[in-house]
């Protein structure tokens, strides 16, 4: 293994040494990487660079030399790409417990199914991050240090002289994350402020009556698993469940704990810790959503109807059911936006853009593609029936009279019919667009062309709009 220095990490090389890199001078952070990308090695270093953190990292190609470094120095955190061809994820978990259980485990995964992901997290992975969704690495990060910070206090009161005032204090003087003991029956035995705040209970009293599995946990599966823990005396690490508050209702929760055992070597219980993400998981909804749309129209962005595509080719295949995509785009749209300016072009987008929401059925996508080409996923919908779609748009667009009149050019493909992958289907529905386009005569009141002077003119000016939607 050799060293590595400097803001941007350099290209692994094939012994898969490690390598370290200082990043900036805020908060410390050490994180190995198992990872061979260096371009998402970089990527999150730039995330964490941004959050205010300065990290020190050493980057690793195999499970060996992750457990060789992991017994040379301590990490705050690790970050691995999953699945890896090194080493798999369950293999992964049991191997890190054996060597050092109290460091995080953060999964950098393009895909991951939620059985998968649940699996995972049951066998100890602390996150789940999205190459996509790289921001999301400062905040699990974040979380790993606080939770390590609180496990030291306990620890530390625990080896005090004082230990009963200590614990005490160190989990009442805690404003953040909650901590509680419960007894070998599931019976709450302490909890501080926090957790009593996140629950909703104003009396120490009556929050102490409740049993965790029976008054606080929500589902079913969850409550099942918890009383497993308790038979098993497994460790808790990076839990999510929902919690009922004592008003009915519902907190998301991040929990990790530890088999406590009296002097005779009896199971106590457990002692946990348990952070309310409930707001987090809000703010990742919404970055998430942000990523999938368009900023200014609304509607789902190239990414996300790249996914819708997926998803129906998938569910088509299932069920045998087509569905269809349908392309549009403005006509003459530079034009418009060379002659009354780009705030009257994003108006007229988004003018097409309440269009295609008035035909959109609650199981349909429209999306925006870039610049004024836009796209429609119609599920169950053949060809015929999308056509008329079409001819629907440029109806209601021959009624807009605003000023600059809109027109659009319309191209339709159906799955499997036309075509069977998504490059297939894009390809044919551009095709049939292009080759309405090329037929059509364009009328657009710009001033470019012959002007319409009355109402009657602007309407045949919808109607040749239309032209050739019916059969695409």
């Amino acid at each position: 293994m050799f060293p590595l220095s400097g803001s941007q990490p350099k290209r692994t090389t094939r012994d898969g040494a490690s390598r370290r890199v200082a990043v900036n001078r805020w908060q410390s952070l050490r994180v190995l990487f198992v990872h061979r990308d260096a371009d998402e090695i970089d990527s999150c270093l730039q995330e964490l660079k941004r959050a205010e953190f300065a990290v020190h990292a050493d980057i690793v190609l195999t499970l060996g030399q992750c457990v060789e470094q992991l017994r040379k120095e301590r990490f705050d955190l690790i970050v691995a790409e999953y699945p890896s061809p090194n080493w798999s994820g369950s293999q992964a978990l049991e191997v890190l417990q054996q060597v050092v259980r109290s460091v995080p485990l953060v999964f950098v995964a393009a895909s991951l199914r939620g059985e998968s992901r649940a699996a995972l997290r049951a066998n100890g992975a602390y996150d789940f991050i999205e190459p996509e969704h790289m921001e999301h690495l400062p905040i699990a990060a974040r979380r790993a240090l606080e939770e390590k910070k609180l496990r030291e206090e306990l620890a530390k009161a625990e080896k005090t002289s004082a230990s009963a005032e200590a614990r005490y204090r160190a989990l009442v003087d805690n404003p953040t994350y909650g901590i509680c003991r419960v007894d070998a029956q599931g019976k709450f035995g302490y909890a501080n402020t926090a957790f009593l705040n996140m629950l909703g209970y104003t009396s120490r009293e009556e929050f102490l009556e409740t049993n965790f599995a029976r008054d606080v946990i929500r589902d079913a599966e969850m409550r099942e698993r918890w009383k497993e823990c308790l038979r098993e005396r497994a460790e808790i690490e990076g839990v999510e469940m929902e919690c009922q508050r004592k008003d009915g209702g519902m907190v998301k929760v991040q929990m990790s704990g530890r088999a406590v055992y009296m002097e005779s070597g009896a199971f106590d219980g457990y002692e946990m810790i348990v952070g309310d993400i409930t707001q987090q998981e809000a703010r990742e909804g919404q970055l998430r959503e942000q990523a999938e749309t368009d900023s200014l129209t609304g509607l789902a962005n190239h990414r996300r109807l790249f996914e819708v595509l997926h998803t129906e080719i998938s569910r088509s295949k299932r069920t045998g059911r087509e569905f269809s995509l349908m392309l549009l785009d403005v006509n003459e749209f530079k034009k418009i936006n060379d002659k009354y300016g780009h705030l009257v072009g994003d108006r007229t987008l988004c003018r097409l853009t309440s269009v295609l929401r008035s035909c959109c059925r609650s199981i349909d996508t429209a999306a925006r593609q870039g610049g004024d080409e836009f796209a429609l996923v119609l599920p169950e919908t053949g060809a015929a029936d999308a056509a008329l779609v079409g001819e629907r748009i440029c109806e209601l667009l021959a009624k807009d009279l605003e000023e600059p009149l809109i027109s659009v050019g319309v191209g339709v493909a159906a799955y499997p019919t036309d075509a069977e992958t998504i490059g297939a289907l894009l390809y044919a529905a551009d095709g049939t667009l292009y080759a309405m386009k090329g037929k059509r005569i364009n009328f657009i009141s710009m001033g470019l062309a012959e002007q319409p002077s009355s109402n009657a003119d602007r309407r045949e000016v919808g109607k040749s709009a239309q032209q050739g939607s019916g059969k695409m």
